[in-house]
């Protein structure tokens, strides 16, 4: 017989070794999972972190955060400083979903709760939550909900929304996870600003060499034209318009603009008053506004403006104008960073502006210059030597017989001195705008002169002979301009004529107008009610007046004592 030498094992020890094998095997499948997990939040992290571009930092977040924690739709919220959402990165909804629903979430319900209220928040089922506002249509339904905010030094910068969760519901250790991967996302989202804030500085700078080099190149450029440019590439701005102050101190000019509408700007007028250039102008200091911060009729003629930046311009010791830097409506709020740089690099459309006043000062003094110039050559060389002609031709004249010799020297005679009028005309033209006087008669009568006659097919030849403006003075001198408007008008309108000639002639105690045309005469028996007003005005300084007319040549003579006669 042989002998039982198997063993059996206690059942209740047995069952107590199988509970403590299967715990082990549980604990150790958890290490494992923990293993995997943190290993994948580990990869999350590099993936974010390896980003240096913005809006591929923000995707990068939403696409890893959603495979992390296995979520079947992702999203990242950028809250704007106003506090609604001024960005909303997604993932797992096609574009074609998008398009049906037509708008992505502006903050309310949960998700502004979230805002409102930074803490993770975890749900089984969001429409257990009252605070969930619902979707709108063709949204894909959504179940179980995580939600951790994203802090940049401190800062909300925005919310992590993940939905659905492949198991059902997110756990505890998917909110671990989220909460990490958030942290590193703040570093990156941070690392990534300051990046771009540095290439932004970079480019900026770059372009305020170019205008510098611009500004003191030898040529005359359009800096101005090249500066708004510049600044609404670098701004990212869809509208970029210059706006100056006018002559008149209440209304602003658009002189320069770029951009959307920019067409229908260069040239408008607009009220400063009320403006946001107003604003600018009168506080002499750089606005940030949202396009909810625009006062209604501060848009010139209604041009659509976004949010904006409002510089001004300041050029030799004031502000002369605004330049107005704005983003279409419904854009991406300008940074406090973004007007910084812009309001430096406005600072150079302010010495544009004063070097291309230096500019044309030094023209206009070049101008004057040569014109004086000129008048002394004419003054000094070309009358003396007229007058020097002429006096040998009167010498020459009295040797001769009369006759037709000595008749034709005459009106050489003739001729020389008007030419001598004429130039001396132009000389008093070309002093007086060198000296700017454009108050005394003679640049009146001038200007009078030019104003009426552009009607006529030749300008009139106006002379001066005497000290004109000494004599002629006050009430007289009224009366004078009186006399050659009438006496021009008149031609105009009736002589027909094509060659007119107005002389001013100080001759003894008496101021003489005498206006000579070449047109058709005075009519026999036609009304003279002009001719009248001028023999009233001569008789009633008692001097004298007649009109002499044949066909081909009028005369109108006026003539007046002058304020320096009396007693004469």
């Amino acid at each position: 017989m042989e002998a039982d030498y198997s063993l059996s094992f206690p059942d209740q020890p047995r069952a107590d070794l199988d509970r403590t094998l299967g715990e082990l095997v549980r604990v150790a499948g958890d290490v494992l999972n923990s293993q995997g997990r943190l290993r994948a939040l580990l990869r999350a992290n590099q993936a974010v972190v390896q980003q240096l571009d913005l809006p591929t930092v923000l995707r990068t977040i939403v696409e890893v955060a959603a495979e992390l924690v296995g979520a079947e739709y992702g999203a990242l919220g950028v809250i704007s400083p106003t506090g609604a959402l001024e960005q909303f990165i997604h993932v797992g909804i096609s574009d074609h979903l998008v398009d049906l629903i037509g708008h992505l979430p502006e903050g309310h319900g949960l998700l502004g709760a979230l805002i409102d209220d930074p803490r993770p928040i975890a749900l089984a089922h969001l429409s257990d939550d009252p605070r969930s506002a619902g979707f709108p249509d063709h949204h894909p339904s959504m179940e179980s909900f995580l939600g951790v905010p994203i802090t940049v030094r401190d800062e909300v910068y925005g919310i992590l929304y993940l939905t659905n969760s492949n198991n059902g519901t997110f756990s505890d250790a998917d909110e671990e996870l989220a909460n990490a991967l958030a942290a590193t996302a703040g570093f990156a989202i941070d690392n990534a600003r300051l990046f771009a804030e540095s290439k932004r500085a970079r480019a900026w700078a770059a372009a305020s060499a170019e205008v510098t080099a611009d500004l003191l190149s030898t040529e005359q450029g359009d800096t101005l034209s090249l500066l708004v440019a510049r600044i609404r590439e670098l701004a990212d701005a869809d509208l970029v318009f210059l706006s100056l102050r006018s002559e008149d101190p209440a209304v602003l000019t658009v002189s320069i603009a770029q951009g959307l509408g920019a067409a229908d700007l260069e040239g408008l007028t607009y009220a400063l008053e009320g403006s946001v250039a107003g604003t600018v102008i009168e506080g002499a200091q750089p606005r940030l506004l949202g396009e909810d911060q625009l006062p209604g009729g501060s848009r010139p003629s209604g041009i659509g403006m976004g949010p904006t930046m409002a510089l001004p311009l300041v050029a030799g010791g004031g502000v002369r104008g605004a330049l107005m830097v704005s983003r279409a409506p419904g854009g991406h709020r300008f940074t406090p960073a973004d007007l910084e740089l812009a309001a430096d690099f406005a600072g150079q459309a302010g010495i544009a502006i004063e070097m291309a006043d230096a500019r044309a000062d030094k023209q206009r003094m070049e101008l004057l210059e040569d014109r004086g110039r000129i008048a002394r050559d004419l003054h000094d060389h070309v009358i003396q030597q007229l007058f020097a002609t002429g006096l040998q031709l009167q010498a020459l004249a009295d040797t001769l017989p009369p006759g037709a010799t000595s008749s034709g020297i005459e009106q050489s005679i003739t001729n020389i001195d008007l030419a001598i009028a004429q130039i001396r005309t132009a000389i008093f033209a070309l002093s007086s705008s060198r000296n700017e006087k454009t108050d005394t008669l003679r640049h009146r009568i001038v200007d009078l002169v030019s104003e009426i006659g552009s009607a006529l097919p030749e300008d009139p030849r106006v002379a001066f002979s005497g000290p004109v403006d000494l004599a002629i003075t006050g009430d007289l001198a009224d009366d004078v301009l009186a006399v050659i408007r009438e006496s021009l008008t008149n031609t105009v309108k009736h002589a027909k004529a094509t060659r007119v000639s107005v002389d001013v002639i100080i001759d003894g105690g008496f101021a003489e107008v005498v206006v000579r045309d070449n047109g058709v005469g005075l009519p026999a028996g036609g009304r003279r009610s002009g001719l009248a007003n001028l023999e009233r005005r001569a008789a009633a300084r008692h001097g004298d007046f007649f009109a002499e007319s044949t066909s081909g040549e009028t005369t109108i003579r006026w003539r007046a004592p002058h304020a320096g006669s009396e007693g004469d």
